[in-house]
């Protein structure tokens, strides 16, 4: 063999490995049982150092060197790329660090879900002090005298720096916070959909919704949990939802959500199986998939006209009294604390807030003795609103506890990545409102399988998403233009 193939068969088996130990996360959040927390940290640890072993191996550092990347391919190029990024970012951190990395954040999501249950954030800092320091010592060892907080993103936003993200979402803020105010001060308010609703037929639901956007059941599953989340890629991409009985939207477009993740990861080209290209490529791109099929198919007027008069099918007659109260009701701007549950108005400012004080909690200027009070003064400094419990303020999120920072700042750049997306997508395909008031998604979902989510990690992030609107670069003003064009005209204004 030569020695690219002897790189890539030695990859295959990383790749499958990684993918058990994401099963082992899936199981921790849905079924795992409650007292196996201790068990399963240590677990984690133990395939945390087989996987930290396999990709600081000798071979593949010899392998890389020996391969002749010019000779190569698009495809085998990239996939020396990637695992020449990863290797060089995996030798820089020590091995038993990577492990105690991965058994102290696999206790702390335990720590994490109890203290949240309890409203105790006093309970969860200790653990969390640990994480923190952890992924400061793992952020020094990346950034090799760079910015530490910048080496922690380039784990989930390849190429992307702070200070590029920081002008980015100060453009955004000033014309989000004018639209909320304007939204907010308008005399046109939807009315919210009340009653309640059978939370088995939620599921139900759910389950036909995501068939219709795509999701192959074959190779994949719903389940319920905490925090919704997908996970796995190539032939097994399970999701996650949540229920209530007085609020199915949030089922619906948790769901969603899920499912735009999941789609990305079930369209990848199946010739990348087991190997780097075969995931998506970065949780900016990731995001952009979630928050298109979730907000701007899935909450459209299109959409909503024939999702009312299927939950009327399902739940009988509704409290919103036609398809156009009810898209009101699926677009309320309305004060809240739950990033996951908010309007499209107001998501980015969620973001922007765990942004600055994940910044600040890397670079040592916040104490974790401190988040709680930084977070409350800085909620209602943005929102007006004070924070009444730790579960609806700095609890809230699962993602800290398991070590994700860096991770927060995608989630916005998805929606602007969306927004560029979805102006080239209606620009390709006219008729896709037609096709969303019948509940039929399969063209717009299928024009984004084609022209981004097939590629898997063939290209870098903001390269694949300026192929797929045809050459143009991603900006945050399709963005801004769609959200400003939308809710003047669910309010109104």
């Amino acid at each position: 063999m030569s020695h690219y193939d002897e790189l890539m068969e030695f990859e295959r088996q990383t790749q499958a490995l990684g993918q058990i130990a994401g099963r082992l996360g899936w199981d921790q959040e849905t079924v795992m049982p409650r007292g196996a927390g201790p068990q399963r940290a240590e677990e984690s640890e133990a395939l945390e150092h087989v996987l930290h072993a396999r990709r600081t191996d000798p071979r593949v550092g010899d392998w890389l060197t020996a391969i002749d990347a010019a000779s190569l391919g698009p495809v085998a190029q990239a996939n020396v790329r990637h695992i020449q990024r990863r290797f060089d970012r995996t030798s820089r951190v020590p091995v038993k660090l990577a492990g105690e990395i991965a058994r102290v954040t696999s206790s702390s999501q335990r720590i994490w879900a109890d203290a949240r249950a309890e409203n105790d954030f006093k309970a969860f800092a200790p653990v969390l002090q640990k994480v923190v320091e952890l992924k400061r010592h793992e952020a020094e060892a990346l950034a090799i005298g760079g910015d530490p907080y910048d080496a922690l993103l380039d784990d989930y936003e390849p190429g992307a720096t702070a200070s590029e993200l920081e002008a980015m979402f100060d453009a955004l803020r000033p014309r989000l916070v004018d639209l909320r105010d304007r939204v907010m001060g308008a005399d046109h308010q939807p009315a919210p959909l009340t009653g309640t609703f059978d939370e088995q037929a939620q599921m139900k639901l759910t389950r036909e919704i995501a068939k219709a956007f795509g999701y192959d059941m074959a190779h994949g599953r719903i389940d319920k949990a905490v925090h919704p989340f997908s996970s796995g890629s190539g032939l097994d991409v399970r999701i996650t939802t949540r229920t209530s009985a007085t609020d199915p939207f949030g089922s619906i477009y948790s769901t969603v959500h899920e499912v735009g993740h999941a789609c990305y990861e079930q369209h990848i080209d199946r010739d990348y199986l087991l190997t780097p290209l075969g995931a998506g490529v970065s949780m900016g791109v990731h995001e952009s998939q979630s928050r298109i099929y979730e907000n701007q198919m899935g909450r459209s007027r299109a959409f909503t006209e024939w999702l009312f008069a299927r939950m009327k099918d399902v739940f009988g007659p509704l409290s919103t009294k036609d398809a156009d109260a009810f898209y009101g009701a699926v677009n309320r701007v309305t004060p809240g604390f739950i990033r996951t549950e908010s309007d499209e108005v107001q998501y980015n400012l969620h973001v922007l807030l765990r942004f600055d004080l994940e910044r600040d909690l890397i670079s040592g200027k916040l104490a974790v003795r401190d988040l709680e009070e930084a977070w409350n003064t800085r909620f209602e400094k943005d929102f007006g609103v004070k924070v009444d419990k730790p579960s609806n303020g700095c609890l809230q999120d699962v993602h800290w506890s398991v070590g994700l920072f860096g991770y927060f700042p995608t989630y916005s750049l998805g929606n602007v990545y969306a927004g560029c997306l979805m102006k080239a997508l209606r620009a390709q395909v006219p008729e896709v409102d037609s096709h969303l008031s019948k509940g039929e998604p399969a063209e717009a979902t299928k024009w984004l399988a084609d022209n981004l989510q097939r590629h898997g990690g063939l290209f870098e992030p903001r390269e694949v998403v300026t192929r797929a609107c045809g050459g143009e670069e991603p900006s945050e003003a399709p963005l801004l233009e769609y959200l400003e064009a939308k809710f003047a005209d669910v309010y109104r204004l």
